[in-house]
């Protein structure tokens, strides 16, 4: 049985269906022309859009397993259990981030408003966040002489730059024979290539692509096909045996390979290495983001609202996530690496995130997820013509 992608209300949406920085992906609205505003609308109100509970929940539980994996990082080298888990979460929680960015990403062009938007969105969180995360290394490891650097990111901030490198290039992937394909050599190209250095995060801008193009280029009937039942049954002994892989397999692997960051010789192996690595771990990934959707549901849920403002609890969990590590805690607090602990952990970061996603901190922190910035660009020419006309 087939289940549709269903909207679940009517929400105001600042910006169209490509460019909603709050989520860190594209805000959730079914892709298309952008509905009318309600009847009875005075001439200036502005549209109602209308959200997809399915993307929302997808958003917020990938961002759960996000700060989760990121709480389970310091437990790996103690408990096989931890680095299993840690290790298939890392195959599907940003690709299935990406993968809905690229979905979203679709009507992206070159529009002065789109534009705008990406830079305010997207440019500006980076150089903010960018030099906080900086300031907050420097003071909280005791490392003054860290730079800031915008041309290097540091921790969670390449997500923002890859963003906005992708969301360029989407016009030059609707015009290429076998995008999918050509994305595919670029990360593996990049995966054999160590002198593309750290600048702007290039590996892995270059390594996370295909899945960027691979959304670029679903419909809404891949989304259906990946919640008919049959899949959601197979996609249970499918992770499973993901899990027993990984427990098995965990000691002998270096997780490295699943941050696509490096190239294979800068992780020890040889070129070919990079290759096969590439080619395998994109094919498991993709395996294991179809269970994860599968699972998503696709009603509105309590925490389906916190979809919007994933961004906010991505970015500013990485300040705990990381003070965690400067302040010694998992080494001061020795009971975290027992299983009562690890459980801990996990709630706790699972606690978090939730809070850093729910609207009075975007409220709060909006001024640098959102700026406005009128200010700073000049008015379209049709925007003016629209006014005018009003008047």
């Amino acid at each position: 049985m087939t289940h549709s992608l269903r909207p679940y209300g009517q929400h105001r949406a600042p910006l169209p269906p490509t460019e909603s920085p709050a989520s860190g992906v594209p805000s959730p609205r079914p892709p298309g022309p952008p509905q009318a505003a309600t009847a009875g609308a005075g001439a200036g109100a502005a549209p109602v859009k209308q959200r997809d509970a399915f993307f929302d929940n997808a958003k917020y539980l990938a961002i759960v397993f996000v700060a989760m994996g990121h709480a389970w990082e310091p437990l790996t080298d103690h408990s096989r259990a931890a680095e299993a888990l840690y290790m298939v979460v890392y195959t599907f929680h940003m690709p299935a981030f990406i993968i809905i960015s690229g979905y979203f990403s679709r009507s992206f062009d070159m529009r002065p408003d789109r534009l705008r938007r990406l830079i305010t969105g997207v440019a500006v969180p980076y150089v903010l966040f960018e030099v906080a995360y900086s300031l907050f290394k420097k003071w909280a490891d005791d490392d003054p002489g860290h730079p800031i650097s915008l041309l290097d990111p540091w921790y969670l901030t390449w997500f923002l730059v890859a963003l906005f490198v992708w969301r360029m290039t989407v016009p030059l992937w609707k015009v290429v024979r076998r995008p999918v394909v050509l994305a595919l050599a670029i990360a593996v190209l990049a995966s054999v290539s160590p002198d593309i250095g750290d600048d702007l995060d290039l590996q892995r801008v270059l390594q996370f692509l295909p899945f960027f193009v691979v959304g670029l280029f679903m419909k809404p009937e891949h989304f259906q096909l990946m919640r008919r039942r049959e899949v959601r049954i197979l996609s249970v002994p499918v992770l499973a045996a993901a899990l027993a892989l990984a427990y098995w397999t965990g000691p002998q692997v270096n997780s490295a390979w699943f941050y696509h960051r490096d190239s294979a010789q800068e992780l020890g192996a040889p070129w070919w290495v990079g290759i096969v690595a590439t080619l395998a771990l994109f094919g498991i990934s993709m395996v294991l983001t179809s269970c994860f959707f599968a699972w998503v549901p696709r009603r509105k849920m309590w925490f389906t609202v916190l979809g919007a403002g994933t961004l906010y609890g991505y970015l500013l969990h990485g300040f705990l996530a990381k003070g965690s590590r400067f302040w010694g805690w998992y080494e001061e607090y020795t009971w975290l690496h027992h299983p009562a602990g690890e459980v801990f952990v996990s709630v706790f970061a699972a606690a978090l995130i939730t809070v850093l996603c729910t609207p009075p901190v975007q409220r709060m922190f909006r001024f640098a997820m959102e700026p406005k910035m009128e200010w700073a660009f000049k008015r379209d020419a049709t925007e003016l013509a629209r006014e005018r006309t009003r008047s």
